[in-house]
């Protein structure tokens, strides 16, 4: 029994110092590098560059060589890029977890920026989709934050409609996909269906608002008293000004709420989910560790016990979604909503504006 006791405690303690370990290492910010020296005679370019965490006093706008594209690659001439939540995530390196993906330590990638719009320049020996000089979008990799940009050829990469513009196919990619996913795969929206999107003035809620509506459903949108004209003006159906009303204190039943905001518990968006209604999180917790998760992991265990579904979307980045988006903006059904537009070199201004919140729809970023 003794033994059984001594083996007990030493694998706890082994399992301990991993956890600590692990938690060291996620958290460990190394010193900042300078960047690559350009040599002499090498095609430069202007592109954002980050070489270590922190805030957007570690970004830096400067002449970096031209990449080339790889067989299966192809070079992009970066007409405009739009900001996302994710991109200041991965510049701070929270919540920590993240570093699994992009780094421990240090970025091992120092290109930010996941979603443009631009024209392919060079494409590489294996590349049969595209040709030179076609106007492309869409999202996935990194480098957007910059006049140039080296993407795969079989990444979330599509044909920019003739009469949808540079800009507003930018603001497509991490937004629009996570709006049409979570209405159509989460939260299985069918026509007639009541819809509730808290948060219906930012960049996912205005593409949500507009799709909810295009799919036939009766939308209400949540957002604060400066936006009700605008949510109104893109399609919603009713407006909730939640410094005047609190939408789970209504009579109102909803069949699916897409939630951006979080800003109520479950228990709370219970109270107004139709029985077998569906709550659709978009994004975690705030927070660097476990704090990030407490919002997903309540919402499994809540599932486990009651007919309305509580799940968790993050957007998976591909052609066909990304087509239908396009489709959608060339006929009228969909128009993004740009809020400001800032030049390459001011990427940190971009990112602070969009860190507090407040953005209506996207935040492009003018680059050629």
């Amino acid at each position: 029994m003794k033994l059984r006791y001594k083996i007990l405690n030493s694998l706890l303690l082994l399992l301990g110092v991993a956890i600590v370990s692990l938690a060291l290492a996620l958290s460990y910010d190394a010193p900042c590098e300078p960047a690559p020296a350009v040599t002499s005679g090498e095609q430069t370019m202007k592109a954002v560059r980050f070489y270590c965490y922190g805030s957007t006093d570690v970004l830096e706008y400067d002449d970096v060589e031209k990449p080339s594209p790889a067989a299966d690659e192809m070079l992009i001439k970066v007409h405009a890029a739009a900001v996302n939540p994710l991109d200041w995530h991965f510049l701070h390196g929270t919540p920590y977890f993240i570093r699994l993906m992009s780094g421990l330590g240090k970025p091992a990638d120092s290109g930010l920026g996941v979603d443009m719009a631009g024209t392919v320049e060079v494409v590489g020996s294996n590349v049969t989709r595209f040709k030179p000089g076609d106007a492309v979008f869409g999202g996935g990799g990194t480098g957007a934050y910059a006049e140039y940009a080296i993407v795969r050829e079989e990444g979330a990469r599509v044909m920019k409609p003739a009469n949808v513009s540079f800009e507003q196919a930018a603001t497509v990619g991490v937004a629009g996909i996570t709006a049409l996913q979570a209405l159509r795969d989460k939260g299985q929206l069918q026509p007639g269906q009541k819809v509730l999107i808290n948060g219906a003035s930012g960049g996912v809620g205005t593409f949500a608002v507009q799709i909810a509506k295009s799919m036939g459903a009766e939308v209400t949108g949540v957002c604060s008293t400066r936006n009700v004209a605008m949510v109104r003006s893109i399609g919603a159906d009713h407006v909730i000004d939640y410094k005047k009303d609190d939408y789970t204190a209504g009579d109102q039943r909803y069949d699916l709420i897409i939630d951006m905001v979080g800003n109520h518990s479950l228990s709370k968006n219970r109270q107004v989910l139709a029985p077998d209604g569906v709550l659709v999180m978009v994004g975690g917790s705030t927070g660097n560790w476990l704090s990030a998760l407490a919002g997903p992991l309540k919402a499994l265990i809540y599932s486990k016990f009651v007919d309305q579904q509580f799940v968790l979307i993050l957007a998976e980045l591909n052609q066909e979604d990304l087509a239908i988006i396009g489709d959608m903006i060339a006929a009228g059904s969909v128009t993004p909503v740009i809020d400001r537009r800032y030049p390459l070199s001011e990427v940190a201004s971009a990112f602070e504006y969009s860190e507090k919140g407040h953005a209506r729809g996207k935040i492009i970023i003018e680059v050629n």
